[in-house]
This record gives structure tokens, sequence and C-alpha cells, in this order.
């Protein structure tokens, strides 16, 4: 198995559209990327941890590729937008994608600079690039929130 960590807004839409995918054995949402330890959802909401909102997905590569994670990260978001995602404002919104090791990184880089040269969105790719750092865990309630909720969205 596999790690792959992204943030693209609120996590709990995010982590609906990995869930979807073959290959992926378990998602976690969570706080990542920031200065706190054991930050809370109040904490991140705050402004103040420099967390984000972010998906922790455990994948098996023999089925699912971290290119194929990826293009759901792409596709799942608009990463033109800098700290929001529809009505959600804040840094704790921003996408980012936290590489595990020096693959995943070029893989990354490489699929930004592709999107970005095929023009794919029609403003720049402000997506964050950066090594995985501390992840914490969001409280119980934030797991799987949509599935418990028998929704598969959380857009307006």
């Amino acid at each position: 198995m596999a790690k792959a960590t992204f943030a693209a807004g609120c996590f709990w839409g995010v982590e609906e559209a990995f869930r979807q995918i073959k290959g992926v054995a378990s998602t976690t949402v969570g706080y990542t990327g920031g200065t706190w330890k054991n930050p809370t959802y109040q904490d991140v909401c705050s402004g103040h941890t420099g967390h984000a909102e972010a998906v922790e997905v455990e994948f098996d590569p023999a089925v699912v590729s971290y290119e194929q994670l990826l293009s759901v990260f792409w596709q799942s978001h608009d990463p033109t937008t800098l700290n929001r995602q529809g009505p959600d404002l804040g840094t704790q919104y921003r996408s980012a994608i936290y590489f595990h090791d020096s693959a995943q990184e070029a893989s990354a880089r490489g699929s930004k600079a592709v999107l970005e040269k095929m023009k794919v969105f029609k403003r720049p790719i402000v997506t964050e690039i950066a090594p995985a750092t501390d992840f914490y865990r969001a409280e119980d309630y934030h797991q799987q929130y949509l599935e418990k909720r028998g929704a598969k969205t959380c857009h307006l």
C-alpha cells in the first residue's frame, strides 16, 4: 500500500471523490501543512494554524496509480482559486498536493506543468506542491461525512 495526501477545499467532497476509486483502500480527512500540533477543527478554521483541510488516501499502486489519483484531484476542485473553493474562504481551503516521496513530487509537478501548458484552466494554477508533513486526523464526525448523510457531493 502507498499513501497520498491532497488538499482541495472542504475535505468532505474531496474524500468522497477518492472513496469512489477502485484501488483506494481507505481515506482519512484531517489537517496538514500547518504549524500547530494536534489542531482541532475550530483551531484550523481560525486561520491561525496554517493547516489545510486535507485527505490522506491509502491506495494499492497495483490497482490505481498515483497519476490516476492526481487526475481525480485536478478534476475535483478549481486549482486556480487561491485559498478558496466555492463559498469556502480561507487558507485552510487551499489547493495543495503533499508528496510522500520524490516520485510523487515529480508526478505532481509534471501533471501541473502539462495542465498549464495545455491551458486546461482559464487562470493560472495556484496549487501548492510541498513535502508531506504531520497529518492530524480530523474529528470523527468529519470522517466519511457525506456518506453518513447519504450525499454524494457538498456542492450547492
